[in-house]
Parts: structure tokens; C-alpha cells; sequence
């Protein structure tokens, strides 16, 4: 008789680490998510979400590639192994693949399995950000099974990006989480909040409300290269409502429980994804992408000449810089 499939649970309970990571520290970085997990399974957390390039720090330059890691390594052992007593652990690297490109990449991971690895799209590449120089860009979003449901993990900028919530809503997704290293941009006098915090707290609502999803965003703090990150992770209910918020600048772990009868309930008042057209949504990408520059008008984008495609996509996406 084949083995029964683990119910998907109705209610999960969910932690959020804000830390301040050493940077080009594997090591130190390791054992502060074995203390945080250890504390937030002692809470009670099924699951514990840490920030972006969570286990190297930020702004590694060229230290990338002596940090980076592969599925198999030590570290990642180390972290399948915490799983199996510590809940399902979100924890951000440098990932080098087979062909040794480098991504900054998240690991979901629960009781010792990597259930599924994302590579951060959209690597942005202006102002104080570098990425491109150093990593590649990752070339898919897709949601994927957990026991607590469907879920999906967008990296920072990732999220800046309308298109890759909904992929990971039309996907199925009940839970998007959103490791992030969001640095200090546009304080204000008077006032403590930065003003990309101000648009990320607005993003997130917008998000959370619009696709009827859990959304789990942890975001770092401190200082590196002169560089400040702001903190304020958050929880949001599928309503938009606030679950739980962290301090600004400081580090901290918030905890929230997620009952998915609120998703249900949600999405019965509001059936956006229900009535979606994903079919119409293609169709017009199609025609997009295949129009000629002059007929896209002045200013467009030029775009590179692709075959025709009937009913799928051919070829890879151009990549693009980060906004």
C-alpha cells in the first residue's frame, strides 16, 4: 500500500530573524542561525526565515567567490541538519551551481531535505549595488510544496518587480517569503523611517492584500562598507494586515501564527486569482516582446528579434539591470 501524504497543515507558527550578519564570516554566520533557530523552535516556530545572504553578509566583493558554497557542503549539511529538530529553516548564501556560476540564492529547507533553491532574478546594478559584476542572474520564480502549503521565496529586489508575485500567485503560492538586505535610503527630518521602508511596508500591503497571501519579509541591519540597512522585517496576513514588525535598525525575532482559513476567506471575498486570464496575460507578452521597435514608439526598449512562438515562450529572457 502506498504511503500516505502528510496533510497540509491549517495553522503554522513562523519566525523571522533580523540579524546583522559578519561579513565574509561562514563560520560565525553559522553559528548565530544554530542559536536563532534553537530560540525560535524554543518559541515554538515551525518555520524561521533569515535575510538575504544571511550566512556571508552583504557587500563581498570580491571575497564572493571564498564564501560561496555548493548544495553539497559542509555548511548546508550542517543547516539540513538543524532542520530535522529546528523546524523548516529559509537561509540566504552564495550558491555556486555545477558550471560554477554564482548566485545569491535562498535554501528552503525542512526536516534535512532542500525542498527548493531560488535564485535571485533580478540583481540590481546601479547606485551603491554591484551585483551583476559579480553573480549571475537566476532564470526562474516558481512556487513549490511545503507542509504548510504552497509557498514561493523572492529575493529583495525581486520583489520590486510586479511580475514575480504574480508568477508566484497565478503558481499557487499561499506564502511568498522575502529575504532581503534593504540598505537606509531618504530619512526624512523628523523622522525615524527611511523612505525605501516607507515603499517597501507600502509594496508589501499592496502585495499581501492584492493575491491573498501570507508574506514573510526579513530584512537585515547594521553597517557594511559605510552602508546602513534599516531592519523593519514584517509578517503580513492575507487582508494586508500586520502580523508582526520588527524594530527599525535593530536586531530582533518576530513570531506570528499563519491560520490559512484566512487565505480561504480571503480569497472567497475577493477572487482576483480566480478570475484570472493567464492565457490573455501570455498572448499580450507574446505580442509585446515579438513588436518591432519603431511600432513600440519612441523611447521603447529595443528588443532582440526572437522566433515566433505558438501558445509558449521560446528562448531565454534578456537580462536586464535592477531598478
Amino acid at each position: 500500500m502506498a504511503a500516505r501524504r502528510e496533510a497540509k497543515r491549517t495553522k503554522a507558527a513562523v519566525a523571522v530573524v533580523q540579524m546583522n550578519p559578519k561579513l565574509g564570516d561562514l563560520e560565525a554566520n553559522l553559528g548565530f542561525h544554530e542559536a536563532k533557530l534553537k530560540e525560535s523552535r524554543g518559541a515554538g516556530a515551525d518555520l524561521t526565515v533569515f535575510p538575504e545572504l544571511s550566512l556571508t553578509g552583504y557587500f563581498l566583493k570580491d571575497m564572493v567567490t571564498d564564501v560561496a558554497l555548493r548544495l553539497d557542503s559542509a555548511e548546508v549539511r550542517h543547516l539540513r541538519a538543524l532542520s530535522r529538530r529546528s523546524g523548516a529553516i529559509v537561509a540566504g548564501l552564495v550558491l555556486e551551481d555545477p558550471d560554477y556560476r554564482l548566485f545569491n540564492a535562498a535554501l528552503f529547507i525542512d526536516r534535512g531535505e532542500i525542498l527548493h533553491v531560488h535564485r535571485k532574478v533580478y540583481l540590481p546594478t546601479y547606485g551603491l549595488f554591484d551585483e551583476q559584476r559579480y553573480l549571475a542572474s537566476g532564470d526562474s520564480i516558481r512556487a513549490f510544496e511545503s507542509r504548510f502549503g504552497r509557498a514561493a521565496v523572492l529575493i529583495c529586489e525581486d520583489a520590486w518587480h510586479v511580475s514575480s508575485f504574480y508568477i508566484a500567485g497565478v503558481d499557487g503560492a499561499l506564502t511568498v517569503l522575502v529575504p532581503s538586505a534593504s540598505p537606509i535610503w531618504g530619512i526624512r527630518e523628523g523622522s525615524e523611517t527611511p523612505e525605501n521602508a516607507r515603499y517597501w511596508e507600502r509594496l508589501n500591503r499592496f502585495y499581501a492584500e492584492s493575491l491573498g497571501i501570507f508574506l514573510l519579509q526579513a530584512n537585515r541591519v547594521g553597517f557594511e562598507d559605510g552602508v546602513g540597512f534599516w531592519g523593519g522585517s514584517e509578517i503580513l496576513g492575507p487582508e494586508g494586515a500586520r502580523l508582526a514588525k520588527a524594530k527599525y535598525y535593530e536586531e530582533e525575532v518576530i513570531f506570528a501564527e499563519l491560520d490559512f482559513a484566512d487565505v480561504r476567506r480571503r480569497r472567497h471575498m475577493a477572487p482576483m486569482l480566480r478570475d484570472e486570464d493567464i492565457d490573455l496575460t501570455i498572448n499580450e507578452l507574446l505580442r509585446i516582446r515579438g513588436r518591432p521597435a519603431a511600432e513600440a514608439g519612441a523611447g521603447a526598449p529595443k528588443r532582440p528579434a526572437r522566433g515566433k512562438a505558438k501558445g509558449r515562450l521560446r528562448g531565454r529572457p534578456t537580462k536586464r539591470a535592477g531598478r
